[in-house]
């Protein structure tokens, strides 16, 4: 997981985009040819992403066992234009009986990470991992094991929400500055990962419909 957390804080240099609602991802084979593929170091096997439909659009499947990859998106949001990230998501099959919080249990069958270019190497920027959970309550967070520049917030949780599908919303301007104290206007990069590389279990869940909003 670490080596992939360096990886992705480096590779976002971008210029503005803005639209009303600022679609992040179209989920069309096109696409995901052209997405960024991250292996996390170590990891046994890529993660799967396949694609999908149903009534409300494209999706996203990710599978995993023992492995897991990252799928970065080039693109610049200004938060003071769309501050709002929307996600449509599902979990399938979970991590339940892990401890996300430790290094030997940070493993997620759903994550989307954000991050905001704040100095002059990939470490010195700043991250926020929003996360489904197997273990966690929504609402939860905490600092990643492998960095002080992530933090782990959990937007959903299969205790109460497994093998459904959830939409969710937050702030990400106002996420920034709580849990790290920031005051920022442009973000710079996304991506999607699911992994199971510390575990060694198998998960599978679905992305569809993920954006930035005005409200």
């Amino acid at each position: 997981m670490r080596y992939f957390l360096i990886f992705f804080l480096s590779i976002f240099y971008f210029t503005n985009l803005y639209a009303e609602n600022l679609e992040l991802f179209k989920f069309s084979e096109k696409e995901l040819d052209n997405l960024k593929v991250r292996k996390i170091r170590g990891a046994k096997s890529l993660t799967d992403y396949s694609l999908g439909s149903n009534d409300r659009g494209n999706f996203l499947r990710a599978e995993v066992e023992n492995g897991g990859s990252g799928l970065g998106k080039e693109v610049s949001v200004d938060l003071n234009k769309t501050p709002i990230l929307n996600i449509t998501w599902k979990i399938e099959k979970d991590l339940s009986g892990i401890d996300e919080k430790s290094k030997k249990g940070h493993d997620f069958a759903a994550r989307f990470f954000v991050v905001k270019k704040t100095g002059l190497t990939p470490l010195s920027n700043k991250a926020i991992n929003y996360v489904f959970s197997s273990n966690e309550e929504t609402g939860d967070f905490w600092t990643s094991p492998y960095t002080k520049s992530s933090i782990d917030y959990v937007l959903s949780s299969t205790k109460s929400d497994l093998n459904k599908w959830v939409t969710v919303k937050t702030n990400v301007k106002k996420d920034y500055k709580k849990l790290h104290n920031l005051d920022i206007n442009i973000l710079d990069g996304v991506a999607i990962m699911a992994d199971t590389d510390q575990s060694k279990k198998q998960s599978i869940s679905y992305f569809q419909n993920i954006y930035f909003s005005v409200n």
